[in-house]
């Protein structure tokens, strides 16, 4: 092109020199944020350390996952199997937790596979088994995978979130002090058992106890299901794959038959119910304590969400501070960022604040439960009083809390991700870069250790037995102590209203606390009645719940959402000063976003008016400003390399185009087209039947 011509182009600016441009001035020390993200100096460290021994080991090579076939994606996920279980079992438990982690971002597949043995079969030992079993079974090599590789099975392909209604039968015979598992019919077969299909010597099989002709409710058996020698099914066990997937096919997921298959009666876990010799029940005083375990999966499910959309808001983050697109229209100026557009900016930044609320909800969550499970396992068997009270009461609120978190946290991280695909514009469909196969990986986490409004109807459902319990005189939990108005003599939600009109009033954290918690208690309270009204209609108090079902949902929502911004609140408080002012600017758009998203809940709890509303959506537009200034910094404090977030658009540097162009094309070189002779040649060359009709003569015209 002749020069004249060139200097009416646009001017094309460097990226690198783009993204660069955006680390001039944070207005806070990145590497002070990323030490308080992780958790301190020392935990960054073995971070990076992990991600670089990860980053160099040929057997972790991610970048050209794209285009494995099934059995190739599966073979190599299982090539690392045995690397990572030396080091489970070699390394101390805060490294491998800590590498667990990283991988469940780098491969989230392979962290399935691998998770099934050791976070759920082993994780049912653990939680189920005497302190006599998981001796045995770590024995027989249970921890460290050798002679044992273990899957978990619960999910039937009849029941999924109804544990109670499983159809697997364990019956014990008294002759031969064997239990007999069975599948009685079709729909009882298990179903999306993660490992069964290829890897599994044995199973954690949740089925129906039966002793002497009465059931006893759903218990955990182990049961043999391949000869750890020719790995050869065992009698009675049959077998199949379920194939391909929507994502995480690193995962060989089967269903299972049982036949009459025998085992012995020590195989059942009896931690907590014992089945005697003699074929005595004996039951836990406490049932409920052998719950405590299953709170695992949803507390780690909450972890992953943020660690996940922060590779999610790094890719498009920092994709977005190079793009350019539009512009001036002067003759030789350059195009104007993507991240300079106040719209791409209310595209991505709440998503942002969404994301730093739940790393420090994750965080608080993850602390509750471990105390909480310490706390169950210093408990004996036949204690009673004031501490096994507590522990129960502790282990509701958790157990809800969870709950609802595992829910609304993984509804939010999806979206997160298709929000930042989205903003891709058209490479975001690439599977190259990084957040197409992201969406199906993840998509499972809104089904999977509990259906997700299944979780908010549970959550729903514990805030309105707790609200009457606090109306007959019961101490409120703490995360619930916005309630105490509501369920006083004459109290309500609507009483409270916000005492300012400026910006600075309407938007401040602690007027967005009192806000949300007016609303929280509000949901509530409506779901208290809903309750009440179906029993005064007469029905029972299961369907009573069923009846207000969509209330006690959107009560669930209105708590998480004020759970999550106390709890961000509550770590801007214990924040270094120097990361204070950004902290605290992203907790008040979490909390004045996600307000203007449900104004009219706001409206109708009555302490925001329709003028307090447009206020937040006036401080919402000056946030997004203020925020996109420290974007690209903040999401450098996520502290992910680049092996991490395997995505040229994420890049560090800024050199997404050329490092997208080599990506593509080494993985898919020039060769010739294996369906031409086949298919394109004889498509060119049939016969044509019809009448040509007159040639075209486009100079003539």
């Amino acid at each position: 092109m002749a020069g004249a011509d060139a200097d009416l182009l646009p001017r094309v600016a460097n990226p690198m020199e783009s993204i660069a441009s955006e680390r001039k001035a944070p207005s806070f020390p990145i590497r002070d944020l990323t030490y308080w993200l992780d958790g301190g100096k020392r935990v960054t460290e073995m971070k990076e350390r992990i991600m670089l021994e990860l980053e160099r080991d040929p057997l972790w090579r991610v970048s050209d996952h794209p285009n494995l076939t099934l059995a190739e994606t599966r073979e190599r996920a299982m090539s690392k199997v045995r690397r990572l279980a030396d080091l489970a079992v070699s390394r101390p438990l805060d490294e491998t937790m800590m590498r667990l982690s990283i991988v469940s971002v780098v491969d989230p597949g392979f962290w399935t596979r691998f998770g099934v043995h050791f976070g759920l079969f082993f994780g049912a030992l653990q939680g189920q088994a005497t302190p006599s079993q998981l001796a045995y079974w770590l024995e027989k090599g249970a921890l460290s995978m050798q002679g044992i590789t273990g899957c978990f099975g619960m999910t039937e392909l009849g029941h999924g979130s109804n544990v109670a209604g499983l159809e697997t039968m364990a019956t014990l015979d008294e002759k031969t002090d064997e239990f007999i598992i069975h599948s009685p019919t079709l729909t009882a077969t298990k179903w999306w058992i993660g490992g069964a299909a290829h890897t599994a010597t044995h199973c954690a099989v949740y089925a129906q106890l039966f002793v002497k002709g009465k059931c006893y409710g759903t218990k955990t058996f182990v049961v043999q299901l391949r000869d750890t020698k020719t790995f050869q099914l065992m009698p009675g066990v049959n077998i199949g794959d379920l194939g391909k997937k929507m994502g995480r096919d690193q995962i060989d997921n089967g269903w299972i038959q049982f036949t009459h298959v025998r085992i012995p009666r020590s195989n059942m876990l009896m931690k907590h119910t014992k089945v005697t010799r003699a074929g005595d029940v004996i039951a836990p005083p406490l049932a409920q304590l052998a719950y405590g375990a299953l709170i695992q999966g949803r507390v780690s499910m909450v972890s992953d969400s943020a660690n996940v959309a922060k590779r999610a808001l790094t890719i498009a983050t920092r994709y977005a501070s190079v793009r350019r697109q539009f512009g001036s229209g002067k003759a030789g100026e350059p195009e104007t960022k993507l991240l300079d557009y106040p719209i791409h900016q209310h595209r991505l930044l709440p998503l942002m604040a969404q994301t730093f609320a739940m790393i420090f909800a994750a965080r608080e969550m993850t602390a509750n439960y471990q105390q909480l499970m310490s706390v169950l396992g210093e408990l004996g068997e036949d204690d009673e009083g004031p501490a096994v009270k507590d522990a129960i009461k502790n282990l509701k609120e958790t157990h809800a809390t969870s709950a609802g978190l595992k829910a609304f946290c993984t509804w939010m991280c999806l979206n997160i991700i298709d929000q930042c695909r989205q903003s891709l514009g058209g490479h975001g469909y690439s599977a190259y870069t990084g957040l197409s196969q992201a969406y199906s990986d993840f998509a499972v986490h809104c089904t999977w250790e509990g259906d997700n409004t299944i979780l908010t109807l549970q959550c729903g459902r514990y805030l309105v037995a707790t609200a009457l319990d606090a109306r007959n005189g019961q101490p409120l939990p703490d995360n619930l102590s916005y309630l105490r108005d509501v369920v006083s003599s004459g109290g309500s939600a609507a009483g409270k209203a916000c005492k300012g009109d400026s910006v600075e009033q309407v938007s401040a954290l602690d007027t967005l606390k009192a806000a949300w918690s007016s609303v929280a208690a509000n949901a509530i309270r409506s779901a208290v009645r809903g309750f009440e009204a179906g029993l005064a209609k007469g029905l029972s108090k299961d369907n009573a719940y069923e009846s207000s079902s969509a209330s006690r949902l959107h009560a669930a929502r209105m708590h998480t959402y004020t759970y999550l911004l106390h709890r961000f609140a509550a770590q801007v408080d214990q924040s270094p000063p120097k990361l204070r002012p950004v902290l605290t600017l992203l907790a008040q758009l979490f909390g004045a976003h996600s307000a203007v998203q449900h104004s009219g809940e706001f409206l109708q709890s009555g302490f925001y008016s329709g003028a307090h509303v447009e206020t937040l959506k006036a401080f919402v537009n000056t946030a997004c400003g203020e925020v996109r200034k420290d974007a690209v910094p903040l999401t450098d404090a996520f502290g992910y390399t680049d092996y991490v977030v395997n995505s040229p658009l994420g890049r560090y540097d800024g050199n997404v185009y050329e490092k997208y162009f080599d990506l593509v094309t080494s993985l898919n070189p020039a060769k010739p087209v294996p369906y031409f002779d086949s298919l394109i040649k004889p498509l060119l060359e049939r016969a044509n039947e019809s009448d040509p009709g007159p040639e075209l003569e486009i100079d003539q015209e």
